[in-house]
């Protein structure tokens, strides 16, 4: 099968979050060439009708799609699967609709909050509406603004926390972070608790939920906000880099709050119509709450990535990860 794997645009000036998907481009290279598949990679640019174009050229049969952002903008994310669909060409991942519904967070959010699966509540998008805040705009709490578009914790710091606020405070505010956050924000209450991630792996009979990961906030102060910002993910001479660990092993007193995770992760996969591969990310508070931040419908699949960790845990060899991906294209 001619595969092409269809991935940024990057240069060497580009940060390491932007540089990291040629890691996950050279992985899945190397599995489908072990599979036996003819492949090619394009880096995709603001030339969509040129990206069709050379598909058309190679007579690709399936396109493996690493596309995390458009001329740098991860809010362009969903053209290219709409350009698939329009060739028509099978592509893995999530599906186009699925890709716009998870990468805008907010709006993610309200498809959630529809559906009964618990996420924290929030205030915007800015610029936008007001969004959605329970318990009403006067109760103080804790909020961490994020961007509604981009991934990878950009933006993401111990700046982004906002203590003792109601609504009716933070809401103004998001104006000035707004830049820096990919020119849209949003605030989110803040969940004090524990983090997990629960991947998920299309298989012949339905997705597989991998092995559940929680981040431990290792040698963590009070002062220091347990969270999984930029610095934990990208900057290998920062303490928050080297102190956020992944844990694969839990007693037998999580067992219930697992069994959970897993459900609701399912359910995400279901309502949001995954295909492929996919990552939730959930904070559980202290009286074992859970809340689903996030739905990363195209996760980074790099060695060193949360998914290929969980692959190992479940005994899953990458290149069958890979297989299974493709064969569940859209």
């Amino acid at each position: 099968m001619k595969v092409a794997i269809v991935h940024d645009t990057v240069v060497d000036t580009d940060s390491l979050d932007a540089r990291d998907v040629l890691a996950q481009a050279d992985a899945v290279a190397g599995a489908l060439l072990l599979l036996g598949h003819d492949v090619s990679r394009i880096a995709c640019s603001l030339d969509l009708a040129g990206i069709q174009q050379t598909l058309q050229d190679l007579k690709v049969d399936r396109v493996f799609n690493l596309v995390e952002s458009i001329g740098g903008q991860g809010r362009l994310i969903h053209l290219l699967p709409f350009c698939f669909d329009a060739m028509p060409l099978p592509y893995t991942g999530a599906p186009a609709e699925a890709m716009l519904l998870t990468s805008n967070k907010t709006l993610a959010k309200r498809w959630m909050a529809a559906a009964d699966i618990p996420t924290p509540a929030w205030i915007g998008p800015w610029p936008g509406g007001h969004g959605t805040v329970q318990g009403g705009n006067d109760k103080k709490r804790t909020w961490i603004v994020k961007s509604v578009w981009e991934h990878a914790s950009i933006g993401l710091g111990p700046q982004s926390l906002i203590f003792d606020a109601t609504a009716d405070t933070v809401f103004p505010g998001l104006a000035e972070r707004a830049a820096s956050l990919g020119g849209a924000c949003f605030a989110e209450a803040f969940v004090a608790g524990r983090e997990f991630n629960l991947s998920l792996l299309a298989g012949e009979n339905g997705p597989t939920v991998l092995p559940p990961a929680e981040i431990i906030f290792d040698g963590y102060n009070d002062a220091m906000p347990r969270i999984v910002d930029y610095r934990a993910k990208w900057d290998e001479t920062a303490f928050e880099y080297h102190h956020t660990p992944r844990r694969f092993v839990f007693p037998s007193s999580d067992s219930d709050l697992l069994e959970g995770l897993n459900a609701i992760a399912l359910k995400c996969w279901h309502h949001f119509g995954l295909a492929g591969y996919a990552r939730v990310d959930f904070r559980v508070d202290g009286n074992g709450n859970p809340f689903v931040l996030e739905i990363n419908a195209n996760p980074c699949i790099a060695p060193d990535a949360g998914f290929a960790a969980a692959l190992e845990h479940a005994g899953i060899a990458f290149d069958d990860a890979v297989r299974r991906i493709l064969t569940d294209a859209c």
